[in-house]
């Protein structure tokens, strides 16, 4: 089941956690968590179709689906 970005914000506040700490810990930037996390619900900006976008999305609960890393090969 998914989240609405209202209670994603929620669940923040009730842990004291701020979006910057839980980027650094997942891995992610913390502006693409702070816009994605305070985005329009009826009309995002984001739409986290692919990408470090898509893996935030699914990674908060905001959508359904496989959070996908591609590996560098130096």
């Amino acid at each position: 089941m998914t989240k609405t970005r209202i209670k994603i914000r929620e669940e923040f506040a009730f842990k004291g956690l701020s979006y910057t700490a839980w980027a650094k810990k997942n891995g992610y930037s913390a502006n693409m968590v702070i816009d994605i996390v305070n985005d329009n619900d009826t009309n995002p900006k984001r739409k986290c179709l692919r990408g470090e976008c898509h893996n935030i999305a699914v990674a908060l609960g905001l959508k359904e689906g496989e959070v996908c890393r591609q590996s560098v090969v130096a």
